[in-house]
């Protein structure tokens, strides 16, 4: 055995006492296998199994926090063994009496400048993955955006045309109407506003897969009249096309909050006086976006969203109010995102073997962490959703908004 070796064996036995302890004096259900074979088990029952694979593995216990096992999980230096919800509702209490324990709170913060091409760049690495891939665990039309849940027993499909109902009546769109769906994802807002609504629907997305999908369901259905796809950047459409109604949903995370005047400001222009815009989007709970701890930020940066950015709905509405769109609806679906992502995870689980031989199994597990690790923020009360639906005022001043939320929740009768 040469010196190197007997380092790393001393310091494996150093951090592995440490781990002991620190788990025989919380009391946690962990067992725990090192890659030796030698194991920690606990006095009472156990929720959930650590399996390390190599020494540096025991880093990740001996300084606990979501981020540090999110990070050894992806990188396969551990193994987690059994239900997912249990595993982080353990990760939690583990990491709770950590110096670095205040950054379990998950989130994304960015400190880049969000430019077009860096933007296009972040956009590729998380949605032109595969299509197949997403089609594992979405729902059927490919919505990936929290759904609406009016039962707790509503299928994940049910919840998400719900969804997309709810926004179309939110935004009150009527026939001929022009629509425009900033980052329109696999396009179904797009198609379900064109088909059902009748409306001249227009959606622009950076991401190419998502680009050459809804081109052909537009094909298909034959909405080519009224429906069309543009991959582009949504700062490019030119200011001389006015839209009756704008949505943007699940994309403006992606915006950066420096850039949030010019959003807002982009959205302003292109609305047309008395028109209705709706900003559907993740936000953090901390008044001064410090919620989300340093440590998940960097796990969430590197592995699933580079570039994506939170802040306080509060902030979001006054960015709103600043480029003079008067936000007159606020609704926070909370709840509803963490059963949305509590469904995804259940299906990529139970489609794991297919998923790993699409993506691999280094992406099977970024997602399947990351997508749990936001279902129990969003149950804790981490992170929120809000849907923020904002008018344009008339040139008289006039909102052209219903007296009462009715209209919300009446079933509008499909041609």
């Amino acid at each position: 055995m040469n010196i190197a070796d007997s380092v790393l064996r001393a310091s494996s036995k150093i951090l592995f006492k440490q781990v002991r302890k620190h788990l025989s004096e919380q009391q946690l259900p962990i067992r725990v296998r090192l890659w030796s074979g030698e194991e920690y088990s606990p006095s009472g029952p156990v929720k959930t199994e650590v399996a390390l694979r190599r020494p540096r593995a025991l880093w990740a216990l001996a300084n606990p926090s979501l981020g540090n096992l999110a990070r050894a999980y992806v990188e396969e230096d551990i193994d987690l063994v059994g239900d997912t919800r249990s595993m982080l509702e353990v990760g939690e209490l583990l990491c709770r009496d950590s110096a670095v324990g205040h950054a379990r709170k998950w989130g994304l913060m960015s400190r880049w400048h969000h430019s077009k091409s860096a933007d296009k760049k972040a956009i590729a690495y998380h949605y032109d993955v595969s299509n197949e891939f997403y089609q594992l665990w979405l729902d059927s039309r490919l919505v990936y955006s929290c759904a609406y849940f009016r039962h707790d027993s509503d299928t994940l499909d049910a919840a998400q045309e719900q969804k997309l109902d709810h926004i179309c009546r939110k935004l009150m769109l009527e026939p001929e109407e022009r629509f425009l769906d900033i980052g329109c994802g696999w396009g179904a807002l797009l198609l379900r506003a064109a088909q059902q609504y009748r409306t001249r629907a227009t959606g622009v997305t950076l991401s190419r897969l998502q680009y050459e999908y809804v081109s052909a369901q537009i094909k298909d259905r034959g909405l080519e009249d009224r429906c069309e796809v543009r991959l582009m950047d949504y700062r490019d459409i030119p200011d001389t096309e006015q839209y009756d109604k704008i949505a943007s949903v699940g994309m403006f995370e992606h915006v950066g909050v420096p850039k949030l005047p010019d959003y807002f400001s982009k959205i302003y222009r292109l609305l047309k006086p008395g028109g209705l815009a709706m900003n559907h989007g993740i936000t953090s709970m901390g008044i001064n976006d410090v919620d989300a701890g340093p440590d998940t930020d960097a796990f969430i940066q590197g592995y699933v969203f580079p570039e994506g950015e939170l802040t306080h709905v509060s902030r979001v509405i006054e960015a709103m109010a600043e480029q003079r769109l008067e936000c007159c609806d606020a609704e926070c679906l909370r709840p509803h995102y963490a059963k949305t992502l509590w469904h995804w995870v259940g299906r990529l689980e139970a489609h794991r073997r297919e998923a790993v031989a699409l993506v691999g199994e280094k992406n099977y597990r970024i997602w399947q962490i990351y997508m749990a690790g936001s279902a129990w923020a969003f149950e804790r009360g981490w992170l929120s959703i809000y849907q923020l639906l904002a008018a344009r005022p008339d040139r008289s001043g006039k909102l052209c908004y219903p007296l009462t939320r009715e209209h919300m929740y009446v079933a509008k009768p499909h041609p």
